[in-house]
């Protein structure tokens, strides 16, 4: 990818959101551990947890990644250059303000936190400044989301089901809609680094 894509293909981004399940840690430190330092835009991450006990999520990320790292808070504010990750058992969306919400709505796709719920709420609230990531995964939670992400305008990028160690997900997204990007792990963090550096 060229410099020029600042000026060119790629939008304007302000935020990332990135969605996974079975096999999504391994995935999302893939990604994370290839982008450059100090990599400037906000990712909002969701991945499926068993909701009876405390994530050590944001603690491990923390330890590995170059980026900022928060478990996300009810009422927090979207910082540039942080990651934020969803807490087990809340439902975790984007408000009008860019402030995280968390909520114990019922399930989706019987999952709380849900893809789903995330980047519906963040393509409400960013529409076409937006970047959507869907990864691996056993349901079909993220496919509405990515849908809804698309359609408003934003970015909609899915792993490569023939990569991903659990090909459901991201083959449902791809089977509902058609993305913008269809990229094995290393090409989503390459992209992510371009979209940083477009936000001019």
């Amino acid at each position: 990818m060229s410099a020029d894509l600042c000026k060119t293909a790629l939008p304007q981004v302000e935020a990332i959101v990135v969605g996974a399940s079975a096999g999504g840690v391994e995935a999302l430190l893939t990604i994370f551990t290839a982008l450059p330092a100090g990599f400037g835009l906000p990712i909002v991450v969701v991945i499926h947890l068993p909701d009876e006990r405390r994530s050590q999520l944001a603690e491990v990320f923390a330890q590995r990644l170059a980026l900022p790292v928060q478990e996300a808070r009810d009422k927090q504010p979207i910082h540039r250059g942080t990651l934020y990750v969803a807490a087990p058992g809340y439902h975790l969306s984007v408000e009008q303000d860019r402030s995280l919400s968390l909520s114990q709505e019922d399930r989706v796709h019987h999952s709380r936190p849900a893809i789903d719920y995330l980047f519906g709420s963040a393509a409400d609230a960013y529409g076409p400044r937006l970047a959507a990531v869907l990864l691996t995964g056993a349901n079909q939670d993220g496919a509405q989301g990515l849908a809804e992400v698309k359609r408003r305008g934003g970015l909609s990028i899915v792993q490569d089901p023939a990569e991903a160690q659990v090909p459901i997900m991201p083959a449902a997204a791809i089977a509902l809609h058609r993305p913008d990007y269809i990229l094995p792990l290393h090409g989503i963090s390459r992209l992510l680094a371009e979209l940083e550096r477009s936000a001019c």
